[in-house]
């Protein structure tokens, strides 16, 4: 499934009423020159956008450098996953690091699938959960759904995606200890990445205690080192 198909699932509709689009066909010629009218005097009033800056912002990456080489190689995919989503990019590489490394192959002892480790009953039938599209639209979701409940709190937001969006209700000191490293690594890599860090301690300590391991799986599936 595209992230765009993604739209016409029954799971992603908002039933939101229209938006203020509306056709200039259907417009008498009265109404489209107003109409125009009044676009040109926003678009004047718009202040200028010199080349310097449209050149930054065309080159501004889609992730933090901080973020490994198997995480730089979904870079792309990354931001377009996050704007159709509504989450930051940042974010969503925090949690690809931290559950697969980008090892769009990966599979748990408990079942979890794919970049964003996604468990298989958040599937439906007919959607292939290893595929990569897929698997961030329905991760995603859950994240968003996860940022909902923590009022916007990343830290937070990662305890629920790991260990259960009931989990942001109870106390830190009784999450599982899984939970509160995910939480700790998390918070600290996703802070590096929003302040522009060059580098992350908290990434280092992660791959430290394992997860240099997952990565080297994840480039050995990329086939980076070659």
């Amino acid at each position: 499934m595209s992230v765009a198909a993604a739209y016409q699932d029954p799971a992603f509709r908002t039933d939101e009423p229209p938006g203020l689009g509306c056709s200039l066909l259907i417009l008498p010629p009265l109404a489209i020159l107003i109409f125009g009218a009044v676009l040109l005097s926003f678009s004047l009033r718009m202040p200028p956008v010199h080349a310097a800056e449209q050149d930054a912002r065309r080159q501004t990456p889609a992730v933090s450098r901080i973020f490994t080489p198997e995480i730089q190689y979904w870079s792309g995919s990354i931001k377009q996953w996050a704007q159709a989503a509504g989450v930051d990019a940042n974010l969503v590489a925090v949690v690809m690091q931290v559950e697969s490394c980008g090892n769009p192959s990966a599979l748990s002892s408990a079942g979890a699938i794919g970049l964003f480790q996604v468990m298989p009953y958040h599937f439906m039938t007919s959607e292939h959960p290893f595929s990569p599209d897929t698997n961030a639209i329905r991760g995603l979701e859950y994240l968003r759904r996860s940022l909902s409940a923590a009022d916007g709190d990343a830290g937070l937001a990662l305890a629920g995606y790991n260990g259960g969006i009931a989990l942001i209700a109870t106390p830190k000191w009784d999450w599982p200890a899984e939970t509160q490293r995910y939480s700790h690594w998390g918070t600290g890599i996703y802070s590096d990445a929003s302040n522009g860090a060059s580098d992350s301690p908290s990434l280092a300590e992660w791959l430290a205690a394992g997860g240099e391991t997952l990565c080297q799986t994840a480039r050995q599936r990329l086939e980076l080192d070659n």
